[in-house]
C-alpha cells in the first residue's frame, strides 16, 4: 500500500484520534486527510507545471504535517526548516533547493481559510520521486540537501514497523527533534503510517524543564524517540521514571553514541521498557541498524555495539584501497533500497560517495566501525564532521562562516570532548586586525555574529585568540597542537 494511502486511511478508520500534538494545539487523522487534501489542490493550481521542492518553515505546529502530506500528495517534495535554523541560512537552503514556494503555519491557515473540500485526484509523488529533502551542514560553508525517495522511506518504515510491532491505534510517539533534522522521520512517520498519535516537545518544553516533566506526565508517550543527550538530560531528574511515564514500552535511539551508562539508568528506572540503540547517516534514511540493550549486551560490550543491518541491507567495513576488512577497522560502507539516490543538484558530491550496487546504491558513510561478533560498532567519524548533541556538523562549515566574518582572518573548529565524547566546539581565532576589549567581548561578538548565519547547536562554546595558527610541515594549520592545547 503507498504510504499516503496508509495515512490517509485512518481518517475512516478512527477519523476523531489525535494525529498530531504540539503544545495546546491538535489535529486528528480526518482533519489532516481534508486539510492536505485542499492544500495539495491548492499548491497544484498555484505552480502548475513547476515540480521544484517545497520548503516548509516553521516549529512543529500541525500545520507543518499538513504541509509535508500537501505536498507528496501534489506529487512535490518537500524540504522541513525550522525556525531555529537562522534567516540567512534558511534563504540559502531555500535557494540550493530552486523552491519556488515557501509554507509557513501562517500562510497554511490562511489558504485553508479560504479553501473548500475536494476529492480531486493529483499526480502523488511514485518510489523512486524525491519524498523530501534534508539539508545537513556541508563542509564548504554551504548546506547540501540529502533527497529520499518514497521507496527509500518505505523500506525504512517496512523494517521499523515490523521490528517493534508497534500496536496500531495504540501507540503515542515522542516527537523530540525538530522536522528538519531526520531523526524526526523515524517518530513522525512511525507514528503517521500506524495510527499513533506524535506527541511533539518544542522548544518551549525544553526551556522550561517544570512544563517539560509535566508534559510528560499528561503525554502518555509509548515510544520513546530521542537522541541519547536528551535522555541524559532528562536522566538529571530523580523522578524521571516510570512512574512519570508509565506507558513507555521502548526507548529508540539515534543520531549520536549511546552511552553504556544512560542504557544502563533507563533499564533501571524503566524496567518494563526496552532500549534500542541504532545507527544510520541521512543519506541512509535514518538509521540502518538496530540492537536491543539488554544487561547481556551492556555486560559484554562498551562501547556499545549499533546493532545488525535491517533486512535487504549490505554492510561492509572498507580499507583505504576499497578492499572489505574483517575484523579490523575501516569505513562503514552501506548498500541497500534505504540508501539516498544522492545530493540534489550535486553530481560532483554525489559521485564521491555513491555508487552503483548490485542491490540498488551503495554510500560512503565517513565513519569509522568494525564488526565484530556479528554486530557492527561505530567508532567516529574519519574526517572533519562531528556530532553534537545529535547534530551532525561539518567543521569546515562552521570555519567557512567564521572567516566570513569581516573581523576574522583565519580560524578552525576542533571538538570539544568530555568521557569520551563530544559536548561541544572550540573555534581558535587569527583576527583581521588588532584585537580590541578583552577575550569575553570578542568572544560574544563573534558568537552574536554567527548566530545570524547559523543555527545555535553550530556556534562554538569556547573561542581561542592567537596571533597565528601551529603550521604542519607542508603549511597547514596544525590541528593536533591546538588539540592538544585545549588540555
Amino acid at each position: 500500500m503507498h504510504l499516503l494511502d496508509r495515512i490517509d486511511s485512518w481518517a475512516d478508520r478512527i477519523p476523531e484520534r489525535v494525529a498530531h500534538q504540539s503544545g495546546d494545539r491538535v489535529i486528528t487523522y480526518r482533519a489532516l486527510r481534508d486539510q492536505s487534501d485542499r492544500l495539495a489542490a491548492w499548491i497544484d493550481d498555484h505552480l502548475g507545471d513547476d515540480r521544484t521542492p517545497i520548503a516548509v518553515h516553521g516549529h512543529k505546529e500541525p500545520e507543518m504535517l499538513v504541509a509535508f502530506i500537501a505536498a507528496v500528495k501534489s506529487g512535490r517534495p518537500y524540504v522541513p526548516i525550522d525556525i531555529a535554523i537562522p534567516a540567512q541560512r534558511v534563504d540559502r537552503i531555500v535557494a540550493t533547493a530552486c523552491a519556488s514556494l515557501v509554507l509557513t503555519p501562517a500562510k497554511i491557515a490562511e489558504v485553508l481559510a479560504g479553501s473548500t473540500p475536494t476529492e480531486r485526484r493529483l499526480r502523488r509523488v511514485q518510489a523512486g520521486d524525491p519524498f523530501y529533502i534534508l539539508f545537513t551542514s556541508g563542509s564548504t560553508g554551504e548546506p547540501k540537501g540529502v533527497v529520499i525517495t518514497l521507496s527509500n522511506l518505505e523500506a525504512f518504515l517496512g523494517w521499523l514497523i515490523a521490528e517493534q510491532r508497534f500496536t496500531e491505534q495504540g501507540e503515542t510517539f515522542l516527537n523530540q527533534a525538530p522536522f528538519s533534522f531526520d531523526l524526526s522521520v523515524m517518530d513522525l512517520y512511525g507514528s503517521l503510517a500506524t495510527g499513533g498519535t506524535l506527541f511533539s516537545i518544542t522548544k518551549e518544553h525544553v526551556a522550561n524543564l517544570k512544563l517539560l516533566y509535566t508534559a510528560f506526565r499528561e503525554s502518555g508517550v509509548t515510544t520513546w524517540v530521542s537522541t541519547p543527550s536528551f535522555a541524559q538530560m532528562c536522566l538529571v531528574e530523580r523522578t524521571f521514571d516510570h512512574g512519570m511515564l508509565p506507558g513507555v514500552t521502548r526507548f529508540l535511539f539515534c543520531g549520536e553514541t549511546l552511552a553504556p551508562e544512560t542504557a544502563a539508568q533507563l533499564l533501571d528506572r524503566f524496567p518494563e521498557a526496552q532500549v534500542w540503540n541504532t545507527y544510520g547517516p541521512t543519506e541512509a534514511t535514518v538509521a540502518t541498524t538496530s540492537i536491543q540493550i539488554t544487561r547481556d549486551i551492556l555486560a559484554r560490550y562498551s562501547p556499545l555495539p549499533v546493532g545488525v543491518p535491517m533486512p535487504g541491507v549490505e554492510i561492509t567495513i572498507r580499507g583505504e584501497g576499497g578492499g572489505i576488512l574483517t575484523g579490523e577497522r575501516g569505513e562503514i560502507v552501506i548498500a541497500g533500497p534505504n540508501v539516498s539516490p544522492g545530493y540534489l543538484g550535486r553530481d560532483d558530491l554525489t559521485a564521491a560517495v555513491f555508487q552503483s550496487y548490485a542491490t540498488g546504491t551503495s554510500y560512503r558513510t565517513g565513519d569509522w566501525g568494525r564488526i565484530s561478533d556479528g554486530f557492527v560498532f561505530f567508532e567516529g567519524r574519519m574526517d572533519g564532521q562531528v556530532k553534537v548533541h545529535g547534530y551532525r556538523i561539518e567543521l569546515g562549515d562552521l570555519e567557512a562562516n567564521l572567516r566570513a566574518l569581516p573581523h576574522v582572518a583565519d580560524a578552525v573548529v576542533l571538538p570539544l570532548e568530555r568521557n569520551g565524547k563530544v559536548d561541544g566546539l572550540a573555534a581558535f581565532v587569527v583576527l583581521a586586525g588588532p584585537r580590541e576589549g578583552t577575550d569575553f567581548a570578542l568572544s560574544s561578538a563573534l558568537k552574536t555574529s554567527l548566530a545570524d548565519r547559523l543555527p545555535v547547536y553550530m556556534l562554538p562554546r569556547k573561542f581561542v585568540f592567537l596571533e597565528a595558527f601551529p603550521m604542519t610541515p607542508n603549511g597547514k594549520a596544525d590541528r593536533r597542537k591546538l588539540a592538544e592545547s585545549l588540555g
